[in-house]
């Protein structure tokens, strides 16, 4: 028998006989880790230990610590729930259980009901089967045998899914102990090996396959962790995002709704619109000092266009589409690209132009799924602060490293510190030869590492044009939000016949770089939202004070103070209303209003405003034109803020 070599974690290798099992290849490591070993990674793939390892290999043995084991645990976790409930409910049909992000779901056909009253009994005889420690052993069997496998045993979910089994690809049957699942693995080595960290969340309707045609099934959704600590952050983490819902805090704050009539748009009142376009003007002023120029471009263009953009190919299915009387077909945008590089023919351009940066706070409409929807979060019609660079193959790694730059400095303005960067290469549905793919990717790549910034490689997720840098903001309890990108493009000018003059009097086309940094404004507010609980900063709060009265004696003051506010540039109103002062204050703050001044006939006599903070349960009395001046220095936006800095300096 040949030997075949293994290259460990920590770069050292050694020679084994052909097809050794993991198994076998922890136990010839150490007795420790043999028994700690619950699964292996080979040359980058999660694989079982009882599968022999043939070639040479670069080997990682698994313990349940370690960060890839995390989804056998929950791929695991989802087997032993449905046979915990083909044992609690015979008859009960199992179909389909993934892993998804931090949990599992399994689906189920059963003619009762599922509800969250079945969890806790549920949950017990999972552990009960967890404590069995039931080895989980793989057979490969033939399509007909596999048929009559689940036949005999009323599985008709599962032969509808050997079926769809490529004829090439093995059928693989997993068992822990008596009970067996249809299952491309891997699985960890036994069912004790899951542990005791887990908890089922909810119960959801599914159709089979995803189909609306079909059946409707019953969805368990559980979560899984290592340890119960890692569970019990988790369930906390979810609590907390539960109180920030964007959804409730924008109810309670009068900010937005959203209704049938117009699914995935947003109805924004008038505090929520205030916030919206504090951070467009925030937005407008930093593109302008970077040397951005504002157009806009058409709502709604013929198809054709999109057509030569590659937009209809590739996005058609996801596009809103109209018929004229004249049977011209027009698309409305889903993207801003394809009208920028019109504005860019528009004229004779020269090298000497370039970079032409070009900025569009552009409206732009894609099919979602009815499902996909949430909030802001999943919208149909939606605002990108998008721009196009349009420059020389030279200039690319420079503007590159001023977006890049930039993007970061804005997301520390609206509180984002941690800051991830993902680097997408080219998609299998792509335009453009090789070639110009490989320059693409060079080209951001060196930019990105001009930048001295590290980034994690997200391989075939790029535009279909070209690769991007996407950049995910991790906000105050842990979540990421990917939101920005930058994307070097050297397809679409050219498919669209852009082209500059260059030194040599000849046409060139030019670099095409495509940067988003908020990305969707409805999204990126109900992230800020859910980032801060609601209590905004000030500079961004839709109504900054509300100025309260203990007695109507001091109403006339009140309207005073109101539009001292109003005249140093504050967002204020005024609660003239006859309710006790206790009931107002609780009433503004459960809506989130940064600062309330409260007044009553001594205030009013002195000239002095009580203010009450959000979030504090202090008063502090300030006379009325200390308080104001305070304020409003607080509430001016940090880049108009470092501007007088340095005008000061």
């Amino acid at each position: 028998m040949s030997n075949i070599k293994i290259t460990f974690p920590d770069g050292h290798d050694r020679e084994f006989a052909a097809g050794i099992t993991g198994a076998e290849l922890a136990a010839n490591i150490a007795k420790s880790l043999s028994k700690k070993a619950v699964a292996m990674v080979v040359d980058g793939a999660l694989k079982d230990l009882a599968e022999p390892i043939e070639a040479d290999a670069n080997v990682k043995i698994l313990t349940r610590g370690d960060a890839e084991a995390l989804e056998l645990i929950r791929h695991d976790c989802a087997h032993v729930l449905a046979e915990a409930v083909q044992e609690l409910w015979p008859g009960t049909r199992v179909t389909i259980g993934p892993i998804i992000e931090n949990g599992f779901y399994y689906d189920f056909a059963r003619d009762e009901a599922f509800t969250p009253e079945d969890f806790p009994v549920i949950e017990a005889k999972m552990r009960e089967i967890i404590g069995r420690d039931a080895p989980f052993a793989k057979q490969v069997l033939g399509r007909e045998d596999a048929r009559s496998f689940f036949a005999t045993r009323g599985e008709d979910y599962k032969l509808q899914l050997i079926d769809a089994i490529p004829e090439d690809q093995e059928i693989r049957i997993y068992s822990q102990g008596q009970w067996s699942d249809l299952c491309r693995g891997p699985h960890m080595t036994s069912t004790g090996k899951i542990g005791d960290a887990f908890k089922l969340q909810r119960v959801a309707g599914a159709y089979w396959r995803g189909d609306p045609n079909n059946e409707m099934l019953q969805r368990i959704y559980g979560t899984a962790w290592a340890t119960k600590d890692e569970l019990k952050g988790y369930l906390h983490m979810l609590e907390e995002a539960e109180k920030r819902d964007h959804r409730r805090l924008g109810r309670e704050m009068d900010l937005f709704h959203f209704q049938e009539e117009a699914p995935g748009s947003v109805f924004w009142h008038a505090k929520g619109w205030t916030l919206f376009q504090a951070q467009i003007d925030y937005m407008r002023r930093r593109q302008h000092e970077a040397g951005y120029i504002e157009v806009n471009s058409p709502d709604m263009m013929e198809r054709s266009l999109w057509e030569q953009s590659g937009h209809w190919e590739k996005f058609g299915e996801n596009m809103f589409t109209t018929v004229t009387p004249d049977e011209r077909v027009y698309c409305c945008k889903p993207m801003n690209c394809p009208g920028h590089v019109q504005i860019f023919k528009n004229g004779l351009k020269s090298y000497r132009e370039l970079p032409l940066k070009i900025a569009e706070f552009g409206k732009v409409h894609r099919y979602e799924p009815s499902g996909a929807l949430h909030g802001l979060l999943r919208v149909r019609h939606f605002t990108q602060d998008d721009a196009h660079v349009f420059c020389t193959e030279e200039q690319i790694t420079e503007e590159c490293v001023k977006m890049h730059n930039l993007i970061l400095s804005i997301y520390r303005d609206f509180g984002f510190e941690d800051v991830l960067i993902n680097f997408s290469d080219r998609p299998k549905n792509r335009v453009g030869s090789d070639e110009i793919w490989d320059k693409a990717e060079e080209a951001l790549k060196v930019a990105v590492e001009a930048a001295g910034q590290e980034y994690e490689l997200n391989p075939g997720e790029g535009a279909f044009y070209g690769p991007k840098l996407e950049y995910v903001l991790r906000d105050a309890i842990g979540r990421d939000w990917q939101c920005g990108t930058v994307q070097v493009d050297l397809n679409l000018p050219g498919r669209l016949g852009a082209f500059y003059i260059g030194a040599d009097g000849e046409k060139h086309v030019p670099v095409m770089i495509h940067r988003a940094m908020f990305g969707s404004l409805e999204r990126f507010t109900g992230i800020l939202i859910e980032n801060h609980a609601g209590a905004l900063p000030l500079w961004l709060a839709p109504l900054q004070v509300m100025v309260c009265t203990i007695v109507s004696d001091a109403d006339d003051y009140a309207g005073r103070v109101r539009d001292e506010l109003n005249d140093a540039g504050l967002r204020a109103d005024v609660d003239l209303r006859n309710e006790k002062i206790n009931y107002k204050v609780r009433e503004h703050s459960l809506a989130k209003v940064p600062a309330l001044f409260v007044v009553g006939k001594r205030e009013a006599e002195q000239g002095t405003v009580s203010i009450r903070r959000l979030g504090s349960k202090e008063s502090r009395v300030m006379s009325l034109q200390e308080a104001v001046s305070l304020l409003r220095d607080e509430a001016m936006p940090p880049d108009v803020r470092r501007k007088a800095l340095d005008v000061a300096a």
